[in-house]
């Protein structure tokens, strides 16, 4: 199939479009040719008035993930408005950062800081997965790229629900590719390190100033932290024509994190 990543004529879904990642990734699909649905909890607006100012198209839609109700209708929607659901790229996601959720040991963790993670990383990402999955049946074809983290990895102290559930993440996105191999339907997951740009890590890096180094230094063997760009590169690559021979993967993008002993 070579390394294509045009997707011209494929309609693309992407949820946590408003910002960080999701953006990102959602901008570089219209770039190559796709129809983007831009679905966020927030106003994915922005995001949406940037790709038709670069000449792409794409439409915005408002939906909480944790509500199931509302994720079967937006996609309902997306299909209604553009006539299918090639892709779908799952990235909403939640995490402590010291400013919006505390890092906190288990035992000192909130319940609703718990629920409110497992709902919106794990839950929200089984509603999402099984809508555009059922949507995907019915065309007998389509590929799913959902978000994970080296923190689902590499279980670190202070992030309490955050490793559990990106590890579930994995789980659903193997569980589903097992299912679907033979439906037309591929199933990945992409799996960041700390990344610049998004707003989880802008807040974790300003509430200690020393932690940038100290990560780079002790933690990521390439000495770096990655850019949205690069997780969205490697999304581009598991939902293209390239990936054709590829489901139930985890690609990591953390600069070797999740191998350093």
């Amino acid at each position: 199939m070579g390394t294509n990543t045009d997707f011209t004529g494929k309609v693309a879904l992407i949820t946590g479009a408003a910002s960080g990642i999701g953006k990102t990734a959602a901008a570089l699909f219209a770039q190559r040719g796709a129809c983007v649905a831009a679905v966020d909890v927030a106003d994915a607006s922005a995001t949406v008035e940037e790709i038709k100012a670069a000449g792409g198209e794409a439409c915005a839609y408002m939906c909480d993930v944790t509500d199931e109700a509302a994720v079967r209708t937006v996609i309902g929607e997306v299909v209604a408005a553009f006539g299918k659901l090639d892709i779908a790229f799952n990235c909403a996601g939640i995490g402590p950062d010291g400013v919006r959720i505390p890092y906190s040991r288990l035992v000192d963790t909130a319940a609703d800081d718990w629920n409110a993670i497992v709902a919106v990383n794990l839950t929200g990402t089984f509603y999402c997965l099984k809508h555009e999955l059922i949507q995907m049946q019915k065309q007998g074809f389509g590929c799913i790229v959902n978000t994970s983290s080296t923190g689902g990895d590499r279980f670190a102290p202070g992030f309490h629900a955050y490793g559990p559930t990106k590890a579930g993440v994995v789980a659903l996105t193997e569980m589903a590719a097992n299912e679907h191999a033979k439906s037309g339907i591929r199933v990945n997951c992409v799996s960041p390190g700390p990344t610049f740009g998004t707003q989880m890590m802008d807040n974790t890096l300003a509430s200690d100033a020393g932690m940038e180094q100290a990560v780079k230094e002790r933690i990521i063997p390439m000495g770096k932290f990655g850019l949205m760009e690069d997780v969205a590169e490697a999304v581009m690559w598991l939902a293209s024509d390239a990936a054709w021979h590829t489901t139930g993967q985890t690609l990591f993008v953390d600069g070797g994190m999740h191998v350093k002993p």
